[in-house]
């Protein structure tokens, strides 16, 4: 899933943070619903958050909320200070082992993963 329009304030700064989210999953028993899903990630629009903290809540929510397999999420945020900003989350089930395909590529091996 691609999520262009995400969007969360600095801080520190209070200033708005924009960022394109990509939902990357393998379910075990239960989806990720579409409209919930908005909903919960416009609830952003207005906290302030570091990039890293709010990509694994992020995560850390959805992997609560729905148990799968395996879950990356990967959080593109736009130059702010000349600088672009990805962060990578990646949750593993115990005992359970992804086939890595060019369309979807594992982190590294040994990477760390919530």
């Amino acid at each position: 899933m691609e999520i262009p329009e995400f969007t969360c304030l600095c801080p520190k700064t209070g200033q708005p943070d924009f960022a394109t989210l990509i939902l990357d999953y393998v379910p075990d028993r239960l989806c990720v619903e579409l409209k919930s899903l908005k909903l919960y990630i416009w609830s952003f629009r207005n906290e302030g958050a570091f990039h890293e903290a709010v990509t694994n809540r992020i995560l850390d929510d959805l992997v609560r909320a729905t148990r799968p397999r395996w879950m990356r999420l990967t959080a593109r945020f736009y130059v702010r200070g000349g600088i672009f900003t990805t962060v990578t989350a990646q949750h593993l089930k115990r005992g359970f082992r992804l086939a890595e395909t060019p369309e979807m590529p594992l982190l590294e091996p040994g990477a760390p993963t919530r």
